[in-house]
């Protein structure tokens, strides 16, 4: 009997209405809560881990802390998953790896998903890299090892990135795989948990800015919980779509990076300036305080029209350059 291919095996799962499920959805969102909490629980359990009025999760002694906790928490949960996949749909540990998007690893897959998410943002990346000036450093790499120097890089740019995407796409979109869940639903509901796991920041937030008003804390919260969200459909879309752990980590990764991009003011520009000398002072002395200058109304125009020319190409780029061999879903009735 000829091997059956894993789009194949899944196109039935989804819509061969005979076949059962390895899993009830409602045992998937059990799941998928009991796998949100692996992750973050163990942030308040350790007095090492949990930030207080005095110590703040940005603290080093933290983070190295918390890095350990997730560590452990993602070691745990994907073997679990794993164990999941293998007993409950009888597959083997290969095809388990497949689903759970650690193989094969098509770095064209990855490449294309990165230079799909640039495309996003390209308007940021010419306010960054060019009205600010930022593209001779990006060739010299002085800002990644000035970067991943520090914990809290570390942090926002490999540990956060890599144990995210291993809980809440390598992990959770699986088990909503094998509850047959439609493809659609999965990409809207997965990263429901992404977006509650950053909830508990408010917290976080308020034990070290106790003068900030509370609606002030609640709305950034919100917005927090929201861009999350609206994150994780497109790296769960992606997932989908390419099969690709790796791919979805550098897309993190590179929005971390980033940020949100501007969407109002003034495009500005980073401006080298040498405080006056101290009497007797040598020149080599001074340092460089870097400040803000206003650019032409030019710069201005030039980024909101990258900008809408990146979510343009977004657009029309999102299926053709996340067409994988390798996709776990099958979105053709959506695409049509």
């Amino acid at each position: 009997m000829p091997p059956v291919s894993l789009l194949a095996r899944l196109k039935s799962l989804y819509w061969e209405q005979d076949d059962k499920p390895a899993l009830s959805a409602q045992a998937a969102a059990i799941l998928s809560i009991c796998l949100t909490l692996i992750y973050v629980l163990p942030f308040y359990v350790s007095p090492a881990t949990r930030p207080s009025a005095t110590l703040s999760r940005d603290a080093p002694s933290v983070i190295r802390a918390r890095i350990r906790a997730v560590t452990t928490s993602c070691i745990i949960c994907t073997l679990t998953v794993l164990w999941i996949i293998v007993a409950k749909d009888d597959s083997s540990i290969f095809d388990a790896l497949k689903l759970m998007g650690w193989w094969p690893l098509s770095l064209t897959d990855v490449f294309r998903s990165l230079a799909l998410t640039a495309v996003l943002f390209t308007g940021p990346l010419f306010e960054s890299g060019v009205a600010e000036g930022e593209w001779r450093e990006w060739f010299r790499g002085a800002r990644v090892s000035e970067t991943l120097g520090g914990w809290i890089g570390w942090r926002n740019y490999v540990v956060g990135p890599v144990t995210e995407e291993i809980m809440f796409r390598s992990a959770i979109v699986p088990i909503h795989l094998l509850a047959k869940v439609d493809p659609a639903r999965i990409v809207f509901i997965a990263p429901l948990y992404f977006g509650i796991a950053h909830v508990h920041h408010f917290y976080e937030f308020r034990l070290t800015h106790a003068d900030t008003p509370i609606l002030a804390a609640v709305f950034r919260a919100v917005f927090q919980f929201g861009y999350t969200t609206v994150f994780g459909w497109y790296a769960t879309f992606v997932y989908l779509r390419t099969g690709s752990l790796l791919a979805v980590v550098l897309i993190h990764t590179f929005c971390n990076w980033r940020g949100l991009p501007r969407l109002w003011g003034r495009v500005e520009a980073v401006v080298p300036v040498r405080p006056t000398l101290n009497r007797g002072k040598e020149d080599s002395d001074r340092s460089i305080v870097y400040t803000y200058g206003e650019l032409g109304i030019g710069w201005s125009i030039a980024y909101y029209f990258l900008l809408v020319v990146g979510a343009i190409g977004f657009y029309y780029g999102l299926w053709p350059l996340t067409e994988s061999l390798h996709a776990l879903a099958d979105f053709t009735r959506l695409a049509k």
